[in-house]
């Protein structure tokens, strides 16, 4: 859509941007969000296909993928979520205020900013990897599997990067359609891709667990290249122009998706010390069974977001238009969703947990501690849905001040009271509950802080 409308503020606004001004609430994020919700579950399925496949290759193969797994959640965490929600803010905000050759720059600065990033994480886990899944407790089997994976996922990093910087500048402008399409052509495409390359078949060789990681890194090099020619093409509402590099559009940027990067490093830091607790607890079976039970945990991000990425948009698009009472309203609307949808799958998984465990291990100890784990935390579920809707649209508004504490309590809570739990005997039992009370009280903090208007105080 190109057409341009005057609005309140001497503002020129395009179609696209003037329904995200005025249409009804509910239908205009459900309308946004359920291609993205579909297609997010898709590329999150993704995930639990290949682990399926990856299971038949033993229990210390799907134990050394459990251990790159928050890793690798990271990355997408980062660069889709937290770094792609500070681009998709700063071009929202942009294009709400009607500053449209702002937005257009920002596209170079969003580009430049997560090729770099994506650069950085490579070399740390290609050089440093080893040492560091040893520290979450690998050893012999598990960790030689581990590396293998991991050393082919991060050397294509910077394509996971790109890809989800390009979409992120694309949903920026309200537009969730073309990277939910490109998702769902890569993920038809990666699913007999990724057994072809585990397995072999014909002249193509068995690569075993690193072809899983093959194949993720041929997903993200075709939907970056599909996302660049749309972007170039200039189909997008935001365009990519070649201007000088100047600090303010970076920061625009940076100081959402930094402080948004911190928030996804403290819950990935969460989930690999609470394996590695789990590793020193119970061994190497117990890690594969939690590692499976935390996916689930892990599917609901993705779910999130696709109710999140909209946020962003809406609440981005409103705040630079003055529409402030609008904003908030979107917020708690997309929250109230998003507690819905998590918690009926945490109380699903809670009362069936064999259901979801049984689909990847039959070995007792990884059955009897995924079961533990969704039976304690599934039930909390729901807080952890509303908690991170509310952190997108906190990046909408860019004020990201309470999503940050509200993930240092999570986190405070999970290990520190978790690690006295298991020091004083309270077992894996204990570990879980303490990270169930996280998850409520991730929640908690997050709804007080946006229900009072704290994004609109000045900080003291």
């Amino acid at each position: 859509m190109t057409t341009t409308e005057a609005a309140p503020g001497n503002a020129i606004h395009s179609a696209r941007t003037l329904r995200l001004l005025n249409d009804p609430i509910v239908p205009t994020l459900l309308r946004l969000a359920w291609p993205n919700m579909l297609i997010m579950l898709a590329q999150a399925s993704t995930g639990l296909i290949e682990t399926w496949w990856v299971s038949h290759l033993g229990t210390e193969a799907l134990a050394g993928m459990a251990l790159v797994f928050p890793a690798a959640m990271l990355m997408q965490m980062i660069s889709a979520g937290a770094m792609g929600g500070g681009i998709s803010s700063a071009v929202a905000r942009a294009l709400g205020a009607g500053q449209r050759e702002e937005a257009d720059a920002l596209v170079l600065h969003a580009v430049v900013i997560n090729l770099l990033l994506g650069l950085v994480f490579s070399a740390v886990m290609l050089v440093w990897g080893r040492p560091i899944y040893r520290a979450l407790g690998a050893t012999s089997g598990e960790l030689d599997a581990a590396l293998a994976y991991s050393d082919v996922v991060f050397a294509g990093n910077l394509l996971l990067w790109l890809m989800n910087g390009l979409a992120s500048v694309i949903r920026g402008t309200g537009n969730m359609l073309v990277p939910a399409l490109v998702t769902i052509v890569g993920v038809a495409l990666l699913i007999p891709l990724s057994p072809l390359l585990i397995f072999g078949w014909g002249p193509v060789p068995a690569l075993g667990i690193a072809g899983a990681g093959t194949a993720l890194v041929l997903f993200y090099a075709g939907g970056a290249a599909a996302l660049a020619w749309y972007v170039l093409s200039g189909r997008n509402l935001a365009h990519f122009r070649w201007v000088p590099l100047r600090w303010p559009l970076f920061w625009s940027i940076l100081r959402v998706g930094a402080v948004g990067s911190v928030t996804s490093l403290m819950t990935n830091l969460t989930i690999a010390t609470a394996t590695a607790l789990v590793a020193g607890a119970a061994g190497v079976g117990a890690v594969a069974g939690f590692g499976t039970g935390a996916r689930l945990e892990y599917l609901l991000i993705p779910l999130v977001f696709g109710l999140g990425a909209p946020l962003v948009a809406l609440v981005g698009t409103n705040i630079g238009a003055g529409r402030q009472d609008r904003a908030l309203r979107i917020a708690l609307t997309g929250g109230a969703i998003a507690f819905a949808l998590t918690e009926a799958i945490g109380l699903a998984a809670a009362a069936w947990p064999a259901a979801w465990i049984g689909l990847f291990t039959t070995d007792p100890a990884a059955t009897a501690t995924g079961s533990l784990y969704l039976r304690i935390v599934g039930p909390a579920y729901g807080f952890f849905g509303l908690g991170l809707s509310l952190y997108f649209a906190s990046q909408g508004a860019g004020q990201l001040r309470w999503p940050l504490i509200a993930g240092g309590v999570r986190m405070t809570i999970a290990l520190g009271i978790g690690s006295l739990a298991l020091a004083s005997g309270g077992g894996l039992t204990g570990l879980f509950a303490a990270l169930a009370a996280a998850l409520l009280c991730f929640g908690c903090i997050m709804l007080a802080a946006v229900a009072n208007g704290t994004w609109f105080r000045p900080v003291s």
